[in-house]
């Protein structure tokens, strides 16, 4: 029988090398984000999709005792049909009602300095008092607004026409998302820890917290920001319609992306959805343009405060903990680096930012990184 040949142990690495090494990789991480930038944005949603999915084939699986795999490949058979449906039924419709809702703004720009002129000669009376607006030079404002307006009109317009001359570009981007997703849910099985493994000696129950929050984080803004978006385009929708004003169904989608970006996003669709209704040539009620546009507008603020007020906080609480002016801060950073998806998670990224900061600072100054105890786990369906 032959000796165990004793071999040497491997040296451990000196500080200056774990230093060169670390940031070796951080170097090739920014590297291969900036080349591979394009791609970004659909791994992104593809991760997310499968983060969502992941309960429901959950249940599937549970209820139905089919494999892991032929439940995940029935979800997402159904969800390619049902995203091809919407973009047959509803992309042209949308596509051709931006286009119209564009000229509309257009032509309500170019009128605006005959109408403002128009207004400037008039006089107002409430009561005993009389007043006019003639010693305000409001046509030379008007310009300025229109000469700011104008450009971003025609770069909106060219998007739309963008987007409709490459369908086939956007659906192949939705299968490569789609077809990422699928792998990324059929290799995790029914636990959602295996999305993201992450084992550091010594911080694994930190490591193990972070993801808890960060699930917690992650977990309700896609679900509650989702499910209150699709509520905003719906209610939009059938009120608007009801109210009978035109272009209901791009005004409703433009209402549901606005509650990604706070303050700026709500006042872009009222402002556009008093255009359009001031702009219309009759309405039901047979009101004045000027009064049938408030009409609308003021049915808007109040849905839009039943929104605020009573379904976000039941349906989304505190748990971001980030205030509206930083998430619309990270909202036009996000846009400018990943366009519409950075867009809509600007608010969990910088729930996320805010959550590792809280850490790493915490951690700096010796202090417990965790200000409250771990709550009891909840079972992972």
């Amino acid at each position: 029988m032959m000796e165990e040949t004793n071999l040497p142990e491997s040296p451990k690495w000196s500080a200056t090398t774990k230093l060169i090494v670390g940031l070796t990789i951080v170097g090739l991480i920014a590297a291969m984000v900036f080349y591979f930038r394009q791609i970004i944005g659909p791994v992104l949603l593809a991760f997310i999709l499968a983060f969502l999915l992941q309960p429901v084939a959950g249940r599937i699986h549970q209820w139905t005792r089919l494999s892991w795999r032929t439940v995940v490949g029935l979800i997402f058979i159904l969800f390619f049909i049902i995203i091809i449906s919407l973009a047959a039924v509803a992309g042209y419709a949308i596509i051709q009602q931006a286009q119209s809702l564009i000229a509309f703004i257009l032509r309500f720009a170019n009128d605006l300095p005959g109408l403002i002129a128009k207004i400037s000669t008039q006089e107002f009376s409430i009561g005993p008092l009389t007043f006019g607006l003639a010693q305000f030079d409001l046509v030379a404002l008007a310009e300025q607004a229109i000469n700011t307006i104008r450009p971003l009109l025609g770069q909106a317009g060219g998007l739309v026409s963008k987007v409709a001359a490459s369908a086939a570009s956007s659906m192949g981007w939705t299968f490569f998302t789609l077809l990422i997703a699928y792998f990324l849910l059929s290799e995790t099985g029914q636990f959602r820890a295996n999305l993201v493994n992450i084992e550091i000696p010594g911080y694994n129950q930190d490591v193990h917290r972070l993801g808890k929050e960060l699930a917690k984080i992650w977990d309700a803004f896609l679900r509650g920001q989702l499910i209150i978006s699709l509520l905003v385009i719906f209610s939009y929708y059938i009120m608007l319609t009801i109210l009978g004003a035109r272009l209901t169904l791009v005004i409703a989608f433009l209402a549901g992306a606005a509650r990604f970006v706070p303050y700026v996003g709500p006042l872009v669709t009222w402002s556009v959805t008093f255009i359009v209704t001031f702009l219309q040539p009759n309405n039901y009620f047979g009101l004045e343009p000027v009064y049938y546009a408030l009409v609308v507008l003021a049915a808007c603020l109040v849905l839009d405060q039943i929104f605020d007020n009573i379904i976000v906080p039941k349906l989304l609480g505190h748990t971001l903990g980030v205030h509206p002016a930083g998430v619309l801060i990270a909202a036009l950073v996000a846009a400018r680096l990943l366009g519409i998806i950075g867009l809509v998670l600007a608010a969990p990224v910088l729930a996320t930012i805010n959550l590792l900061g809280r850490y790493i600072l915490r951690k700096m100054f010796d202090l417990e990184p965790w200000a409250e105890p771990e709550s009891t786990d909840e079972p992972v369906e």
